[in-house]
């Protein structure tokens, strides 16, 4: 069956691989299944190289679609542009759930398009949508005492060493981000008629 147009396409970033799960990248997938659980959506089904869910924000919410790309996270654009043009969803209604080391750990930040800082879940889906000018939900984890790409890599492949309460409110602070856009209440929302480039500042997780 094909999928209903929705109002917006939340897409969680992540490998899938179980070795994966916990990890800093992962962070995207932890934070798009808390809203499935939030929302009450439905179990996700594969379909678009992913695991899709669809249903509402809520009672009497919006009607979502979050999507889950199964394709390792450097070509996440390969589930997310066909899972976009099927579901009818402009860009700026398309929000991605992703780690950000350019943030400190529990810092949250809303923007729409922007930079895409060496993200290659992010790189991916520019390519596989052919602009940036998406909306994302960025979640700090913080970033090594390095430049050197192998062990900025692996420090995103590695586990959080912060206490699990910690992470948990991350987990939770970013979901509560991803509400208010999806619900119209935070400042860089589309309703809130954001401008690209523009990002608001969210409330650090656990303060």
């Amino acid at each position: 069956a094909s999928s209903a147009p929705a109002d917006w396409l939340l897409v969680g970033l992540g490998n899938p691989d179980p070795e994966y799960a916990g990890t800093r990248h992962n962070l995207g997938f932890e934070v798009a299944r808390e809203l499935l659980e939030r929302w009450q959506l439905p179990k996700p089904k594969a379909k678009y190289r992913g695991l899709l869910s669809e249903g509402r924000a809520g009672p009497g919410g919006p009607l979502v679609a979050v999507l889950l790309p199964q394709t390792y996270m450097n070509e996440a654009g390969r589930s997310v542009g066909p899972a976009r043009g099927a579901l009818k969803v402009e860009l700026d209604r398309l929000l991605v759930l992703h780690d950000e080391i350019d943030l400190p750990f529990g810092e949250i930040r809303v923007r729409l398009g922007g930079g895409l800082a060496g993200h290659n879940g992010l790189k991916s889906l520019k390519e596989g949508l052919g602009s940036a000018e998406f909306m994302r939900v960025r979640g700090g984890v913080g970033r090594p005492p390095t430049t050197d790409p192998d062990l900025v890599a692996a420090y995103v492949l590695g586990r959080f060493r912060e206490p699990a309460a910690e992470v948990e409110a991350l987990i939770s602070a970013a979901a509560d981000a991803a509400e208010r856009v999806v619900l119209g209440s935070d400042p860089a929302s589309p309703a809130a008629d954001a401008r690209p480039g523009t990002e608001a500042p969210e409330p650090r997780a656990g303060r």
